[in-house]
């Protein structure tokens, strides 16, 4: 058990029975009560977020985490395997882990895996990630408008929209976040 003031953004907190990613943490005092934190966090299992206050006098227990590197290998019927690139296990995540992350998932590129207590979690995406464009409509010729873009189908199955020069092939880059074109790889 572990002191209020010892949370930190990034920590995973054992709330009520469930693992909680620590968003945001302010210290909170009003007037002669005592301090309190107020925090705010995600359920790691649902994916709902709430904020709590905790009493500086109460204890929170604070879970052990690690963030493994692991390769995207093959989805099937059990599941999306991963491989850990020092042991070569393969580990598999369930449907639910992935949900967020499975329109970015390309055959052996690395991912970082949020463990806790090795157990897998979450998968955290990296701000863009490079993908081959599979299907894309040439554009069409003098139709030169400002920013005119046509839609491409990527090889993880996610149609998004690019610029007309983009030829099927062509590797580029997209935001994660946005799901967005970013440019040429």
């Amino acid at each position: 058990m572990a002191s209020p003031t010892d949370v930190r953004k990034g920590k995973v907190l054992n709330y009520q029975g469930n693992p909680h990613l620590v968003l945001d943490v302010q210290h909170r005092t009003q007037g002669r009560q005592a301090g309190f934190m107020q925090v705010t966090m995600r359920n790691l299992n649902t994916g709902s977020s709430t904020t709590t206050k905790i009493r500086t006098t109460d204890s929170v227990e604070i879970m052990h985490t690690d963030n493994k590197k692991l390769e995207f290998s093959y989805v099937d019927g059990d599941g999306y395997h991963f491989m850990d690139p020092e042991s070569f296990e393969d580990i598999i995540l369930d449907e639910s882990l992935v949900e967020d992350a499975k329109d970015f998932l390309v055959e052996t590129t690395p991912y970082s895996v949020l463990h806790v207590d090795d157990k897998p979690i979450s998968i955290d995406l990296p701000a863009s990630i490079e993908m081959k464009v599979i299907e894309s409509p040439e554009g069409v010729k003098g139709d030169t408008a400002s920013n005119v873009q046509k839609p491409a189908k990527l090889e993880t199955g996610l149609t998004i929209q690019v610029p007309l020069f983009i030829k099927e092939g062509e590797i580029i880059k997209v935001s994660t976040s946005e799901k967005a074109y970013m440019g040429r790889a």
